[in-house]
């Protein structure tokens, strides 16, 4: 049993050797809440520095404008060159950058030759280096910045792209804008700074992970002692939330190379929902942990359980991730709503997931990445760890946590102030001032009441979020997914989960087509990222193409053989058929289009079937049997409904089919009926805009607007007949419930 730590009290939920690794003294703790605050404190702290510097993250970009609107401190904008700039102008100072050497699935979504800008001096006090020990499929997920040993950063932000925003996080911030000077979305997370012995044992922290990824430290001078405070380098007008504090330190680390694995987040959180008398508050980017849900499934069982709200994005980033990640979320969020069936009628709102939303956002809802928890109002955490499997136990973590604990007057204070930093994130979501949200939750003790009270259309609200579990995604997305596993995966493990045994010795001539597929769409996708190709192919260049190709012989072929290839090389079917309206007209234009489609789908097919049914099998678990008997049972319906749901790109349903149980005869009907009706309207729809503008009439206009009144009623119809049984019973005015919050979800968050 681990000996009680001297900033320990008897009664307190952290515990050294348990929940965190150690138990720290802080003179100061600072919350910073978004991009713009953290970037800030952190340009001034390290202007401060004067010995040493350690910078950990997942993901860093020499790029980065850490103060967009400007400085007059005299050092470059761009973070790569004002650390060049700051190493020589501190002789003493030594500089440690490492990266997590990332996969290549990240490749195109970062700065390659981080450190390699040409024209750029190169000193030996600023060494970079990436880190890549670490399981197959593991990552370095901390993010940590060490200043002098004095004062040091630890939460959900990384030095990259796409990082920076303000609190109000307006929609048209010019400065929100990343290094190619495009504008992103905006952007929500959250830092802590702290200073004393805590900065001193995470400076520890830094080290060991620098030596772990196999470096070397730099001969340098000793950092300065508490003792002067002229070198202080905590940023100026940062007042602290908290002086005088005990700070938990709590930790990820996976099993590797013979170290025994670290799994104090894990336990912090289950420490914290097991303690939770009346609130759990989390914000987070995802929610998929099993082992989290299971415990929080518990409580909510309880007559007496704490509320459990959870702040989250309202999908996924992109189609890969939407299928995981958002699969894996949407079972646990009914998981947790299964878990309050049969209990009284006000147990349903104990908990509860919500999407802060924005006025004017495209698809209306707030990027959450912030990593934060608040048990009652005697603890709060922020950190790295999402509330995922991964970050339990898979990828490198670290945590801050503070608890309210000492004398009854020390204990309210800290309780106060653990109450103001929940309070100012939800009043950041809900459009108000932290002040009207501790009025709120002080009449009605209850989170879910506030957020329903303080909710106003006209302004930013948190909006109950209800995430769809579509049967054909979930059944293609294994329980233990690769992406957000529970444990360290072996080499031979990924071999016997993923590679067919047919296809291990000797190597099939379909592996090794499949390998050198794989290879052209990696070249491709390359081009599209570093070549002028993305401009190239847009609407107005592949009309510009189009037309010229229209006045070639054998256009018919030339036209069909343009949708095969853009079919397979998966770009957008429906920019394609909307050329087509525009230059061919919609009788010609939809003949080739539905002739180009069906023959795309038809190739698409084909190469499913020569990859075959047990290489799924493998790669996706045997449930795909289940749902390639559910094709083969119902294939015409089966295939038209999946037609007309965005589940997968085009290709991906093409592949999936052609190694299921389904029919090509079932499979070209399917894709007929669930195709043809959505490409004449487009291609009727694109046809018309372009007449109404080359030729503007009252006849142009009156059928544009009715092929687009067309358009909005199949669309809402398919609404219609596409939602969910449950979401329409409770949508009915006798069932006294309010339309839950799924109407509002896009089929794209980004």
């Amino acid at each position: 049993m681990p000996q009680a730590h001297p900033h320990q009290q008897p009664d307190g939920l952290l515990q050294a050797g348990r929940n965190c690794w150690r138990l720290e003294h802080a003179d100061r703790f600072k919350l910073l809440i978004d991009g713009a605050a953290y970037f800030r404190a952190l340009r001034e702290t390290l202007l401060k520095a004067r010995h040493s510097v350690y910078i950990l993250g997942w993901d860093m970009d020499s790029r980065t404008t850490l103060v967009p609107e400007g400085t007059d401190d005299g050092f470059p904008a761009q973070l790569g060159d004002f650390l060049h700039a700051l190493a020589a102008a501190r002789p003493q100072l030594h500089i440690h950058v490492l990266n997590w050497d990332y996969a290549m699935l990240y490749a195109l979504e970062r700065e390659w030759m981080l450190a390699r800008k040409p024209g750029r001096e190169r000193s030996g006090r600023l060494r970079f280096h990436t880190d890549s020990r670490h399981p197959v499929g593991a990552s370095h997920h901390q993010k940590v910045v060490v200043v002098d040993d004095r004062v040091a950063f630890v939460g959900g932000l990384d030095l990259t792209r796409c990082r920076w925003d303000t609190p109000d996080h307006a929609c048209d911030n010019p400065l929100r804008r990343d290094p190619d000077g495009k504008s992103y979305a905006p952007f929500h997370d959250v830092q802590a700074m702290v200073d004393g012995d805590c900065a001193r044992a995470l400076g520890e922290l830094a080290r060991r992970r620098w030596k772990l990824a196999g470096y070397s430290p730099s001969r340098q001078a000793p950092a300065p002692t508490s003792s002067h405070p002229e070198s202080d380098p905590w940023p100026d007008d940062h007042a602290p939330d908290l002086e005088d504090i005990a700070v938990g330190i709590s930790r990820t680390e996976p099993a590797h190379d013979g170290r025994a694995g670290v799994f104090e987040v894990r336990q912090l959180y289950l420490d914290a929902i097991a303690g939770a008398r009346q609130f759990l508050f989390f914000e987070n980017q995802y929610f998929t942990s099993n082992v989290l849900a299971d415990a929080l499934g518990e409580r909510l069982r309880e007559s007496d359980g704490p509320e459990v709200m959870v702040v989250s994005p309202q999908t996924q980033s992109g189609w890969l991730e939407q299928a995981t990640m958002g699969a894996l979320r949407a079972r646990i969020h009914h998981r947790l709503k299964d878990a309050l069936a049969g209990l009284d009628e006000r147990a349903d709102a104990r908990y509860q997931m919500y999407c802060p939303q924005l006025p004017g956002l495209e698809d209306g809802c707030l990027n959450v990445h912030s990593k934060v928890f608040a048990m009652d109002d005697r603890l709060f955490s922020v950190g790295s760890a999402n509330m995922s499997n991964r970050s339990m136990a898979f990828d490198t973590e670290c945590n801050l946590t503070i608890e309210a604990s000492g004398a009854p007057e020390r204990r309210d204070h800290i309780r106060a102030a653990i109450a103001s930093m929940r309070n100012r994130l939800l009043a950041e979501h809900l459009g108000t001032e932290p002040v009207v949200v501790a009025e709120r939750i002080a009449a009605c003790g209850s989170l879910h009441q506030t957020v329903s009270a303080l909710h106003r259309e006209d302004t930013r609200n948190m909006v109950p979020l209800q995430p769809r579990l579509i049967p054909e995604l979930d059944a293609l997305t294994p329980e233990n997914a690769v992406f957000d596993p529970e444990r360290p995966i072996s080499p031979d493990e990924v071999v016997d989960a993923y590679v067919p045994h047919s296809a291990r010795k000797p190597v099939p001539r379909r592996m090794i087509g499949l390998g050198m597929l794989a290879v052209l769409l990696v070249a491709f996708a390359l081009a599209w990222r570093f070549t002028p190709l993305s401009d190239w192919i847009n609407l107005g260049s592949l009309i510009a193409l189009a037309r010229s190709v229209d006045k070639m012989p054998f256009t018919p072929v030339i036209v069909i053989a343009a949708f095969v290839v853009a079919g397979m090389l998966m770009v957008p079917i429906t920019v394609l058929i909307a050329v087509a309206g525009v230059v061919f007209g919609p009788m010609m234009g939809g003949l080739y289009a539905i002739a180009g489609v069906l023959l795309s789908a038809a190739l698409g097919f084909v190469l499913g079937n020569w990859l075959g049914h047990d290489a799924l099998r493998q790669m996706l678990g045997p449930r795909i049997n289940n749902l390639s008997r559910r094709f083969a049972q119902r294939g015409i319906a089966a295939m038209a409904v999946i037609r007309l749901l965005p589940i997968a790109p085009f290709t991906v349903v093409n592949v999936v089919a052609g190694a299921s149980h389904l029919g090509l005869r079932d499979y070209m009907i399917g894709t007929f009926a669930g195709m043809a009706p959505g490409i004449v309207l487009t291609v009727m729809f694109s046809h018309n805009l372009a007449e109404a503008i080359r030729h503007p009439s009252l006849q142009s206009v009156l059928v544009l607007v009715a092929v687009t009144a067309a358009l909005m009623l199949t669309a809402f119809g398919l609404q219609k007949l596409l939602k969910p049984r449950a979401q329409k019973k409770r949508a009915r005015p006798d069932s006294g419930d309010h339309m839950p919050s799924g109407h509002h979800l896009p089929a794209e968050a980004k």
